[in-house]
């Protein structure tokens, strides 16, 4: 085997390697593009329960606020 030969593997393997990580970046940045969808549904998620146990506690606390008064006139 003589050194074009040798220069001839080494580019193939090296372009085969390259093939690799463009199929690796590729994956991962569809992958990265549905995490980041799936965190933007969360914490939009995360956002509305928070609003909605806000809106719970307060009128929760309305409702013994109610109690009490009424507790106390009896």
């Amino acid at each position: 085997m003589d050194k074009n030969d040798t220069n001839e593997l080494e580019l193939s393997s090296l372009e085969a390697r390259i093939d690799e990580l463009i199929t690796t970046i590729e994956s991962l940045t569809v992958e990265n593009t549905v995490l980041k969808t799936h965190q933007n549904t969360l914490t939009l998620e995360r956002t509305e329960l928070i609003s909605k146990t806000e809106q719970a506690r307060t009128r929760v606390e309305g409702m013994i606020t109610r109690l009490k008064a009424l507790e106390n006139r009896s």
